[in-house]
Formats: C-alpha cells, sequence, structure tokens
C-alpha cells in the first residue's frame, strides 16, 4: 500500500468518525457537534480526494510503463 491510499482511508475513516459522534451528541445543549460535522466533512472530503489522486496516479504509471514496452519492441 502506498501512501496516498494509507492517508486517504485514514482521512476518510476519520472523517466519518467525527461525523457519527457529532450526529449522536446533537442536541440542543450541546454545540460541540457542529465543530465535529464540520471538521468531518474536511476530513472526508480530504480523504476521497486523496483516494481518487491515487487512483489517477496509479492509471498514469500504468500508461508509462505500458508506452516503454512498446517503445521497447520497437526498437
Amino acid at each position: 500500500m502506498n501512501r496516498y491510499l494509507l492517508k486517504g482511508l485514514g482521512f476518510t475513516i476519520a472523517g466519518i468518525a467525527c461525523l457519527y459522534y457529532g450526529l449522536q451528541i446533537m442536541g440542543p445543549e450541546n454545540n460541540w457537534y457542529k465543530v465535529l460535522l464540520s471538521v468531518g466533512v474536511i476530513l472526508f472530503g480530504f480523504g476521497f480526494i486523496t483516494l481518487v489522486y491515487r487512483m489517477f496516479r496509479k492509471i498514469d504509471r500504468d500508461t508509462i510503463m505500458e508506452n516503454r514496452k512498446s517503445d521497447q519492441k520497437e526498437k
């Protein structure tokens, strides 16, 4: 597993945990849920973007490797 996959999964799971806990403590006397929900959305978004970035890097790397193989066969 590369670093982008680990970071993406970590931030996504942390975001989901913050969102879940924020929804659990939601109530009229407790205003910490607003902060937790905001942090959860930001963490989840960053994790999701990191996972998508990892996917694009993998596709790009596979394409580069394929092009190198085809260039070697032509020579």
